[in-house]
């Protein structure tokens, strides 16, 4: 079944890029928010092609958010009024969202890349401080902008990915009017939802480097366990040159092999 082949061989070298950056990603995410912008170029350095790229990092990605979402569940921190209809939302944006990515040529894909990667990187960059209490206002209002911001950003994460968990975060937080823990539990549940439809679209498809992404999945658990586990006063003075080094390395990649 061409969903899992071994689309590439497998190399030292790629296993210890992934481990690295895949794992410095989740802790980036558990901590910040914002890691897809380290593995998804994580992946390109280990020498993927785009599509295979971005299918095989749902995978290490949809594990790894499953362990930071059930600690946010199990300490009570979900609104499920909210969370089950985001979540089915979430998993039809993203199954959409994988198909139009599929669709698209490489050279296209890198392009598109180029223009994404700066503006997510300073939304994630520039997020301030979130609140701790849950603002007062109509529900049906609340509800609206946690499903169009499921349907959405999910299906901007099938599509790409990088930022979607601070995205929502943001929305939920400022627009939905939802204290930062609950927050945090739904764009969990939504950004699991939305990497299950996105992984199991590009399984589908074959695009899934299946090995590759267990072993990324493994350093995803890891990273996301101690970073959801930590509370670092003052995470964005190393998140932030981090992310700005990956974006930079994957920009002078991406264009050498478009021009190459």
């Amino acid at each position: 079944m061409q969903a899992f082949s071994t689309p590439e061989p497998l190399t030292l070298r790629m296993v210890l890029i992934v481990i690295a950056g895949v794992f410095l990603a989740s802790f980036v995410d558990g901590v910040a928010g914002g890691g897809g912008i380290i593995s998804v170029p994580t992946y390109f350095f280990a020498g993927l092609p785009a599509h295979l790229a971005l299918g095989t990092n749902k995978l290490s990605s949809c594990i790894g958010t499953a362990v930071s979402a059930g600690r946010f569940v199990k300490n009570g921190y979900v609104d499920w009024k909210l969370g089950i209809p985001s979540i089915l939302l979430a998993l039809l944006g993203s199954h959409w969202g994988t198909l139009l990515q599929l669709s698209l040529d490489e050279k296209v894909l890198k392009w598109l890349l180029l223009i994404v990667l700066p503006i997510v990187a300073v939304v994630v960059l520039r997020q301030r401080q979130l609140p701790e209490e849950r603002r007062e206002m109509d529900e049906r209002r609340r509800a609206a902008v946690v499903c169009l911001a499921s349907f959405v950003i999910g299906g901007y994460d099938g599509f790409y990915g990088p930022g979607t968990g601070t995205f929502l975060l943001l929305i939920f937080c400022t627009l939905a009017g939802l204290d930062l823990r609950t927050a945090s539990g739904n764009v969990k549940l939504v950004n699991l939802a939305s990497n299950l439809g996105s992984v199991f679209t590009s399984l589908m498809n074959g695009k899934v480097f299946l090995l590759l992404g267990l072993i990324g999945a493994a350093a995803s658990v890891a990273g996301h366990y101690i970073g959801s586990g930590l509370a670092i006063k003052d995470g964005s003075r190393v998140v932030r040159p981090v992310v700005l080094l990956v974006l930079v390395l994957l920009a002078v990649k991406v264009v050498s092999e478009l021009f190459a």
